[in-house]
């Protein structure tokens, strides 16, 4: 059946959460499984696994996980199988455990276009996706700095923003995955007023009103009056500045070396942090097996783990599925009714 055809009245008419595999020479599959076979048959019902079946059977027996997998088309409203919307590995194409390769990194991409699919069908309403490895992925062709660019383009939205999700901080980031020069060059006014406004329309989705909002500042001391650089006085502070005058309520720039600290305590619900390592490092630093990645500004809701494939461990049976259950967690609050795509 088609991501378009209607449902017959016997099979599951959607379902909560789409689950991508990653790249299938890491540990994604295992920590699916293992998260799956913690869910109650209820919750399975609402998932749907998307990539190759023979992996995931695999992966289940590695870990001990007693589940039987369908194919997507023949699930039945009270089947407790797990539903599989399957992509399947290249024919004589060899998937080597722990290693990079063209063919997982080409499995990795269609298995993120299928979920795509099935959203934008209305057969599934949040994406989770197990990691992927960049370099497999450029091998293969696809040549996306992560899973947030891969579904903008996919999606055809014209930009995207990485929130990191964890219960006493939360980030989100002007730039991510550029150099460091580049992601000066992106501190704008525009970009800055952008990312606010994600954070804020999010926020108010999950059920703050009124989210207080702390920007950080890119330069030492935000620039101590232009000694350690401009960029703070003549592009964050108006930025900040007409934000204010449009209603949010947002604070800024404030020193890189506080802001997170002062969120901790309570003093703020989000900081937007100016690049990459800026945000990363303080929530991985709190929150390291429960920071949930979550792609804001895309016409499809997705959420991550925020780890990576971890190859020298894949295969093994002993990576851990506590971050996927966080990512996991976070979707179906994402697919509650009461938040909208």
């Amino acid at each position: 059946m088609s991501e378009t055809s209607p449902p017959s009245v016997a099979q599951r008419p959607d379902y909560a959460l789409a689950i991508t595999m990653g790249d299938p020479a890491g540990v994604g599959p295992e920590i699916i499984c293992r998260a799956v076979a913690a869910m109650s048959p209820e919750e399975r019902r609402t998932v749907v696994l998307v990539g190759d079946p023979a992996i995931y059977r695999r992966a289940a027996g590695l870990v001990g996980a007693a589940l039987d997998f369908v194919p997507l088309g023949q699930a039945r409203a009270d089947d407790e199988r797990v539903a599989v919307a399957e992509v399947r590995a290249a024919e004589g194409e060899a998937i080597a455990d722990g290693r990079i390769g063209a063919a997982a990194g080409d499995l990795a991409f269609r298995c993120v276009e299928r979920a795509v699919a099935l959203v934008q069908a209305g057969r599934a309403r949040v994406i989770v996706t197990a990691p992927l490895n960049k370099a497999a992925l450029h091998a293969a062709g696809h040549h996306y700095d992560g899973h947030t660019g891969m579904l903008a383009a996919l999606t055809g939205a014209p930009s995207s923003f990485m929130l990191l999700a964890s219960e006493r901080l939360s980030t989100l980031h002007v730039s991510t995955h550029v150099s460091l020069r580049e992601a000066i060059e992106r501190v704008t006014p525009e970009r800055i007023a952008a990312t606010v406004k994600a954070g804020h329309a999010h926020l108010v989705e999950l059920g703050t009103p009124r989210p207080r909002i702390a920007v950080a500042g890119l330069n030492p001391h935000c620039g101590e009056g232009g000694i350690f650089g401009d960029e703070d006085d003549r592009i964050i502070a108006p930025a900040v500045r007409a934000l204010c005058d449009e209603g949010f309520e947002v604070s800024g720039p404030i020193p890189a070396d506080t802001v997170f600290y002062r969120a901790c305590r309570g003093e703020f619900d989000l900081v937007v942090a100016q690049y990459h390592d800026q945000g990363h490092i303080p929530v991985k630093l709190i929150a390291f097996d429960t920071t949930v990645n979550v792609s804001l500004g895309l016409p499809v809701m997705r959420t991550s783990v925020d780890h990576g494939t971890a190859f020298d461990i894949a295969w093994q049976g002993r990576a851990d599925a506590t971050n996927m259950g966080a990512a996991i967690a976070y979707a179906r609050r994402l697919a509650s009714p009461r938040t909208a795509v």
